[in-house]
């Protein structure tokens, strides 16, 4: 377990993290809830204090972003962490242990288009398991709404809930809703309801192996990911320099 202020990171593979989460599913009696991590949800949740409390509170918190592991070693911060889980990744790793269990899936969040999209594929390519879906209104929701939307995934008794609002809606969705829900596992993956649809196009392997997704996403979309990824990872730097000088 890494642990950078408050937040404990998980240092596991993807295959063992998969592992862990299927192990929650069959013995846990609680909502088990996963979330992500990067340079910049890090930034995000110093001035949001729900947010903050939320991926705090994490039962699995992915190392979603190559700034994490990065800064272990620049920062001398232990144990050294040289791999990233992102949430697409978990997603697939996972998935190809629930089509041998039979477990039953829940989609919430994006649109009909794209959910009728990962219907489709689930169906060819992981036929055991059992999907449901939801394409929610706009967060937040209205108590009522908020209200039928648990009601008919607590219906569904899935294994899993697969939540994909983007960040930090979903994060502060299912921290704020863990009570509530019937669900064994609850997993924040937001970008891979597009990808694993198709409507968006995944980093091709090179860059993701050389830790540059970051870098292809920015090519392809400049005006919309330049503050997330230039500002934020200046400003993850600025706090990880400020850490070390506090020590």
């Amino acid at each position: 377990m890494l642990k950078i202020d408050n937040f404990r990171i998980n240092t596991e593979s993807r295959e063992e993290l998969a592992k862990l989460a299927l192990s929650l599913i069959k013995r846990s009696k609680k909502t088990n809830i996963v979330q992500t991590i990067n340079a910049h949800s890090f930034v995000a949740a110093q001035e949001d204090l729900f947010f903050r409390e939320a991926l705090e509170n994490a039962d699995i918190l992915l190392p979603d972003g190559a700034s994490i592991s990065i800064a272990t070693c620049l920062f001398n911060i232990k144990p050294r962490l040289h791999h990233r889980v992102p949430g697409p990744d978990f997603f697939m790793e996972l998935t190809g242990l629930a089509n041998k269990e039979r477990l039953t899936y829940f989609f919430m969040g994006s649109s009909e288009e794209v959910l009728g999209m990962i219907r489709n594929r689930m169906k060819r390519e992981y036929p055991n398991i059992k999907v449901h879906t939801l394409s929610p209104p706009i967060y937040p929701f209205e108590k009522k709404v908020n209200c039928d939307i648990i009601k008919k995934i607590n219906k569904a008794k899935p294994d899993v809930l697969w939540v994909g609002m983007t960040a930090p809606k979903q994060e502060k969705w299912t921290y704020e809703n863990r009570l509530k829900l019937k669900v064994p596992l609850v997993a924040s993956i937001g970008a891979a309801f597009d990808f694993y649809a198709g409507t968006r196009k995944r980093a091709p392997l090179l860059f993701q192996r050389l830790n540059l997704e970051w870098l292809y996403r920015f090519i392809l979309e400049p005006r919309r990911m330049w503050k997330r990824y230039i500002n934020s990872n200046v400003l993850f730097a600025f706090y990880m320099v400020l850490r070390k000088v506090r020590r």
